[in-house]
């Protein structure tokens, strides 16, 4: 077989001896490959191509280091403004790997690191699915991330090969599989190393086996008893996101229930979902958050040390997440018996993650408690986190300063003072930035990389790039009360407690706002932030008067500080909050309770505490949860006001 090897920009064709047909993607220009009209395109001349002349077998893989195929080109997405070229999208994909699917001759996808959305779906295509064994494999539709459906055949495949339970639960939530657990559910047929990839492709290939099917039951959950796994599935969906809010998760279950996984039978729903408002802002959050990825690149720092003073709740949750991420962490205190509560919880939380016994004993082994503090000397990376008192952190400072290394990394994880007023006592006081996570540690991507007056850049530098490196979001911000995230939580988290004070019930006012597309309330909020940690904000949590809410204060002391000591406005059981049920909320209350982060977001903007208003709208939402289908609290602002 005659095969041109320059005939494609993207694609590079090879047959071998043994007559199997090698299409390697290496998308030009780009470092990460995804499906853009040009490479469905140049697949579709590859097909054409072999329709005449078949090869024993076809396999794709990938000429990238970052990984098989990211997903359809998101790019293209912005620019579907009319119903037809939203329906010619779908059409493209849906038509494209359905003659894959119905090929003669045996197809492989080789996938090596993240095969996601599209990626996922032409994989699916194949006859054949073989994944290489690493932990940056991973398989998933992340479509409903987006505001939008799988619909290159995502939804009739999926839930053919691993049974719909399964395949419902990727597609509405956007979860990913790593290589082993699509092994073990039927995804992938084999799972390698590295080293045999190729060999093990062309084995799998050349054997034709018939794929195994899923059991019977599955089978029938994707037949006749479908109507009873959807109706479970619209219940799941209810209980996270609501239908007005988010309709693509509801537009998954009809389309594969209704339509067969054919979103092209659904036309009209296509168009409303493809060109919703809840669509085009979730892309844009998707833009923002490579932006936030984007920081950090540019430097070469990787730490191979951290050390946490603090083994708080906040403290001690740093110093597991770094672990986790392959770090050695030496986490300090006043002693063991402040140390110890901090490894339980890291081994609590690693359990849930980790399955097998050695990955988790040499994990545990990397978290190492240090009551002396001797790990600060070797330390890449130090970060404070004791409690919120200005001349405690500052003795703490300066101690540490005298003993790290000139090099290193000095960061305070305040929530609320400013880095000038820590760092005025250090013999330089320009290397010491903040970074300030949000607690729950390991749920929150947002890290605050906080630059105080005369900061050195290349410390601020290294330090966005730790935070890069320990799969965290960087988001630059001047040095201010409360920073970004803080500063627009404050008015807000006020204003629901001076609705308590008004006399409106705690589950209302939640209420209110978890209809307006919160992740939580307000109240609950607090309870998670913590009481003792709302009163030492103070400043951005006092009134006109300069006294805190009624209600914080009373139960400040009365010794309830939240979620952490099992009481602060609700009582918490078995981690959860005991809730009533909520009052008919009153008209305009959201917007009451929402008006003053609105505000106080575009306050900080103006004065330069953040860069720009994108950055703001992602800042709030990856660090607050604010509503994501709004786009964020200013695009949110800018278009209730056209």
């Amino acid at each position: 077989m005659n095969i041109d090897s320059n005939a494609y920009r993207n694609w590079q064709l090879k047959v071998d001896g043994a007559g199997l047909a090698w299409a390697t993607l290496d998308k030009a220009g780009e470092t990460t490959n995804s499906l853009s009209s040009e490479v469905m395109d140049e697949l579709a001349s590859i097909l054409a191509r072999f329709d005449s002349e078949p090869p024993k077998g076809l396999i794709f893989r990938s000429g990238k280091s970052a990984g098989f195929i990211a997903g359809a080109d998101i790019q293209e997405f912005t620019r579907l403004d009319t119903p037809a070229k939203g329906i010619a999208l779908v059409e493209r994909g849906w038509q494209l790997f359905n003659r894959l699917a119905a090929v003669s001759y045996p197809t492989l996808a080789l996938v090596r690191g993240h095969c996601l959305g599209g990626g996922l779906e032409l994989a699916l295509a194949c006859r054949y699915l073989l994944v290489v064994d690493e932990p940056a494999t991973r398989l998933g539709l992340p479509e409903v991330m987006l505001g939008i459906v799988p619909g290159w055949g995502g939804m009739l495949r999926l839930p053919e090969r691993i049974g719909p339970q399964a395949a419902l639960d990727m597609m509405l939530t956007g979860k990913a599989l790593d290589a082993k657990r699509a092994k073990r559910l039927g995804l992938a047929d084999d799972c390698v190393p590295a080293r045999v990839m190729d060999n093990a492709a062309a084995l799998l290939i050349v054997a034709d086996q018939p794929r195994r099917r899923p059991p019977v039951l599955q089978r029938l959950l994707n037949g006749p008893l479908k109507r009873l796994v959807a109706r479970a599935a619209r219940k799941q969906v209810a209980r996270r996101a609501r239908v007005e809010h988010y309709p693509a998760p509801y537009a998954i279950i009809d389309i594969w229930e209704k339509y067969q996984g054919n979103a092209l039978a659904a036309p009209e729903l296509i168009d409303s979902i493809v060109r919703s408002p809840t669509a085009r802002n979730l892309v844009r959050v998707f833009f923002m958050q490579e932006r936030l990825k984007g920081f950090g690149k540019a430097s070469t720092f990787q730490a191979k040390r951290v050390h946490v003073v603090g083994a708080g709740v906040m403290g001690g949750d740093i110093a597991a997440w770094c672990a986790l991420r392959g770090l050695t962490v030496t986490l300090q205190d006043q002693g063991m018996e402040r140390i110890a509560p901090a490894l339980q919880r890291a081994y609590a939380a690693y359990s849930k993650r980790i399955k097998d016994p050695r990955e988790l004993r040499d994990v545990m082994d990397r978290l190492i408690p240090d009551p002396e503090g001797h790990g600060a000397k070797s330390a890449d990376v130090v970060i404070e986190a004791i409690f919120e008192n200005l001349d405690a952190k500052r003795a703490l400072l300066e101690r540490l300063d005298a003993v790290i290394k000139p090099d290193a990394v000095l960061a305070t994880n305040t929530s609320s003072l400013r880095i000038e007023e820590l760092s005025s006592g250090l013999s330089r006081p320009g290397r010491l930035i903040g970074i300030h996570f949000f607690n729950p540690v390991a749920n929150m991507p947002l890290v605050e990389v906080v630059a105080g007056d005369g900061a050195d850049t290349e410390m601020l530098a290294r330090g966005t790039a730790f935070v890069k490196q320990i799969d965290r979001l960087p988001l630059p911000v001047r040095s201010a009360p409360g920073f970004l995230v803080n500063a627009v939580l404050g008015p807000y988290m006020l204003a629901a407690m001076r609705a308590v004070d008004e006399g409106l019930a705690l589950e209302t006012v939640d209420e209110a706002m978890l209809a307006f597309g919160m992740p939580m309330g307000p109240i609950e909020l607090v309870d998670m932030v913590g009481l003792d940690v709302a009163m030492a904000v103070g400043k951005s949590l006092a009134g006109a008067d300069g006294e805190p809410p009624r209600c914080l204060f009373e139960r400040f002391n009365a010794g309830h500080l939240g979620k952490k000591s099992g009481r602060g406005f609700y009582e918490y059981r078995q981690g959860k909050a005991a809730k009533g049920v909520p009052g008919s909320v009153p008209a305009g209350l959201a917007e009451r309770l929402v008006a003053p982060l609105l505000e106080r977001t575009q306050q900080l903007v103006n004065e330069g505490i953040v860069a720009d208003a994108d950055l703001a709208d992602a800042g709030v939402i990856f660090g607050t949860g604010f509503a994501p289908f709004t786009g964020g609290p200013l695009n949110y602002l800018r278009n209730r006001n056209v």
